[in-house]
């Protein structure tokens, strides 16, 4: 089986001499899995084109934020209508409020919130505020968690950097790592260790409680429960990156499953319906430390965006428990579709879901942590991944990262992704 990709590598070649490796994002570039990306001209439900008219069921869904697919027409209309009254104020508008009380019904531990542009500014700016509001410099992150592009994340980040190669990245200083910690998930002795070695010095934990950038990998029973008396007992703040799991795994994410009310949160993708944005929030007396308020600064020119807030508004409305329930169906067909592919040719491949995120591990072990993700068989998957693209499924190209199911996959794209694994499971292990 062979597809043409004509037109996009003659795109990817012209976008190499302008721009870092033809992409503006790294995990873009396919370098994980060797090859040539399509360049993508339009999407809709659950399909993307590329520029040579090849058609793919999507299970990357903009890495998370098309929860209920692309170009949903009341998210285009409000999208539009809010455009025709103008794309930016840099003032204060109604919809940045109606939103910040959206995000509050969801979170409700989110009692106050700052909208910002990216997952990256609301991890950054909720950092900040940590350190600020304790009086210390000193912060935990776990191996293989990913929280953006900022310096004192790209310590063994995950995602993007592990895909490219690159867990520490150049440009970042020594002393800027010397303040970032980092833990194994899943490992609550080692969180002890650290706060005994750096007494009254930590100011928080920042984790990904369901991480979806290593894999998707389970939190082992009590370990964020472990995290929260932790914190509290030491007097630091714990900080639930739920950019990726927000609105994901359940309405309110990881905070709502497991019943933990950390001190902040972030948000991001799902909240803007497929256009930029982020948001921060948490304890009231923590975010009212935030400028005008208070004297922890933070701004942003295109904070709020009319039309991010447009159609992040008209996604979250949709968000129904009746919409939840039929995730939860597609999900449960497509998860027990992919076991059932494995057993058919004798592979125990480790496989997890939460909600509509998903991960099939190449590896016959369980997969806990950063150090046992990277144990996965990668040429396999490139092997996988490619017999499936040629199918006509897209999937993320790197084996640390985890699928997105939409409201708009049917039975027959879940059908149809099924046939495709099994004929590309017997391809990524003929080799």
């Amino acid at each position: 089986m062979s597809i043409s990709f004509k037109r996009s590598q003659a795109w990817i070649e012209r976008a190499r001499h302008i721009m870092p490796g033809g992409v503006n994002s790294p995990v873009r570039a396919f370098r994980a899995v060797g090859g040539t990306p399509p360049m993508i001209r339009r999407a809709q439900g659950a399909y993307l084109w590329d520029e040579d008219g090849n058609r793919y069921i999507d299970y990357v869904g903009s890495w998370g934020p098309m929860i209920l697919g692309h170009a949903h027409p009341e998210v285009v209309a409000a999208i539009q209508a809010a455009a025709a009254d103008g794309t930016s104020y840099g003032a204060p508008t109604v919809r940045e409020v109606l939103m910040a009380e959206k995000i509050r019904d969801f979170f409700p531990s989110m009692e106050m919130v700052r909208l910002v542009s990216s997952g990256t500014e609301a991890t950054m700016s909720a950092i900040r505020l940590a350190r600020a509001a304790t009086k210390r410099d000193r912060l935990i992150k776990f191996s293989g968690c990913y929280h953006g592009h900022g310096d004192s994340f790209l310590i063994a980040a995950g995602s993007g950097a592990t895909t490219f190669g690159v867990p520490n990245s150049p440009g970042v200083t020594a002393g800027t790592a010397a303040d970032t910690l980092l833990a194994e998930y899943n490992d609550l002795a080692g969180i002890e260790r650290l706060f005994s070695e750096y007494p009254d010095s930590i100011a928080a934990i920042i984790i990904e409680p369901i991480p979806g950038n290593m894999g998707l990998i389970q939190p082992e029973p009590g370990f964020l429960e472990g995290l929260r008396e932790i914190t509290l007992r030491h007097g630091a703040l714990l900080i639930f990156d739920e950019v990726m799991t927000g609105f994901r795994v359940a309405p309110g994410g990881v905070t709502e499953l497991f019943g933990i009310r950390p001190d902040l949160i972030t948000l991001g993708k799902i909240i803007g319906g497929g256009l930029p944005v982020g948001a921060y929030g948490g304890r009231a007396d923590l975010m009212q430390q935030v400028a005008p308020v208070g004297p922890v600064y933070q701004a942003g020119t295109l904070s709020g965006n009319p039309l991010a807030t447009a159609a992040g508004l008209t996604t979250l409305e949709h968000l129904t428990p009746a919409l939840y329930a039929r995730l939860e169906d597609t999900c449960k067909q497509l998860e027990d579709g992919l076991r059932a592919g494995l057993s058919a040719i004798g592979r125990d491949l480790y496989l997890t879901r939460y909600g509509s995120m998903l991960c099939l591990f190449f590896s016959e072990t369980p997969v806990r942590n950063y150090t046992e993700a990277r144990h996965c068989d990668t040429a396999a998957f490139a092997r996988y991944f490619h017999a499936m693209l040629e199918r006509g499924v897209y999937l993320p190209a790197a084996q640390f990262e985890a699928f997105f199911v939409s409201a708009a996959h049917t039975h027959d794209d879940i059908q149809h992704t099924l046939q495709a694994h099994q004929e590309a499971l017997a391809i990524a292990f003929s080799a």
